[in-house]
């Protein structure tokens, strides 16, 4: 693994519109970078697949423990949201997606960081920029020389079929992020082409009959992807009705589980010392060395604390877990993050964001990989 500069493309930001990829730039600087890329080896590409495929496998077993012995107290997730997460993963409904955050150097075993297994967005870009990206590649071999670890487009258009959804699958997220709408329409696009109709509304246009939840046409919404966590929208009078409905949800209720950063304080109980795990408790002062605590419904970085490391956010009143800090390897001056993506179950590709600073944050770049 080894981080290489490159000259960005001219027209990159030209190519970013045609598209469709809107956050190209956020905030009159680059999120997507091109000024550098990460190179593997076919090796390490194997290791991060295996490593993401073992860490789902003990997260579905960690999931199945918390709802047997009823674990929602210690997973911040409230006794009458319980009910409705139980119940989802009783009836097995299916997971469309979720990417794992994996702090890697290339050396050792791939360390989970969190699973963002509800609301993970930098897809579009793993799926389709990165990968245009490479088909243009010129580094005087020729792109193809070289391979990126990134089946994700024909992963989610097989996903939907396997889902067992409706024709129509309403999608939604919230006005006003560029990002979280380009994600939704990047999968609406896979959602057409595996067949489905795919109208899009926002959460605030979404209607309730008394019965079933209804779009702006008075249709009934009867399976709804939502870019909107589960943790806000079981705490809103919507939520209230969810229940009530017939309407089939992707992400599935049952992701509010491992959506909880207490639930690497779960993984590291059932599994101790496993080689893709950091050390995870409820308490600070366990692990044996220094310790990252994190807010259990936090994003984006914030209001975390760590070793020479404190940020601010919204997040500051709620429960903690302590996990064993090891902090993000450095090449060329940046920190990465490897997010490792499951589409249906199974490792489908990975998308790297850096900064300068050992914390990934909302800003933080979005770099390019290939491996040969």
């Amino acid at each position: 693994m080894e981080r290489r500069a490159l000259e960005p493309r001219p027209d990159r930001r030209e190519r970013a519109r045609r598209m469709g990829f809107a956050f190209a730039d956020i905030a009159g600087e680059p999120y997507w970078d091109e000024s550098a890329y990460y190179r593997f080896t076919e090796g390490e590409i194997d290791a991060l697949e295996a490593a993401t495929a073992e860490v789902e496998r003990i997260s579905r077993a960690a999931v199945a423990h918390a709802v047997a012995h009823d674990l929602n107290g210690p997973l911040g997730i409230p006794d009458g949201a319980w009910p409705i997460v139980k119940r989802s993963w009783q009836r097995a409904e299916p997971s469309l997606y979720g990417r794992l955050d994996l702090r890697w150097d290339g050396t050792g075993e791939p360390k989970l960081l969190e699973y963002n297994a509800d609301t993970p967005t930098a897809l579009f870009e793993a799926a389709v920029v990165q990968w245009e990206w490479l088909q243009c590649l010129d580094d005087g071999r020729g792109p193809e020389q070289h391979d990126q670890f990134n089946g994700l487009h024909e992963a989610l258009i097989g996903a939907w079929g396997r889902l067992g959804l409706p024709p129509t699958v309403h999608f939604c997220c919230a006005a006003g992020s560029a990002e979280d709408r380009g994600t939704v329409d990047y999968l609406r696009d896979t959602a057409i082409q595996a067949g489905h109709e795919a109208p899009f509304l926002t959460m605030e246009e979404i209607g309730w009959n008394g019965a079933i939840f209804t779009d702006l046409e008075e249709r009934p919404i009867e399976a709804m992807f939502k870019l909107y966590p589960w943790d806000w929208l079981l705490r809103e009078d919507f939520g209230a009705n969810i229940a009530k409905a017939r309407t089939r949800w992707i992400e599935p209720a049952w992701r509010l589980i491992p959506a909880s950063k207490a639930f690497l304080s779960l993984l590291w109980h059932l599994f101790p010392d496993h080689p893709n795990l950091l050390a995870a408790h409820l308490e600070p002062g366990l692990t044996g060395g220094p310790e990252i605590a994190k807010p259990i419904w936090g994003r984006e970085g914030s209001n975390i604390s760590a070793p020479g490391i404190e940020t601010d956010g919204p997040y500051a009143d709620q429960p903690r877990v302590w996990q064993a800090y090891a902090e993000l390897p450095r090449f060329g001056g940046r920190y990465p993050v490897i997010g490792s993506w499951i589409i249906d179950g199974a490792p489908a590709g990975i998308g790297i964001r850096e900064d300068a600073t050992p914390v990934t944050r909302d800003t933080s770049r979005f770099v390019p990989h290939l491996f040969d």
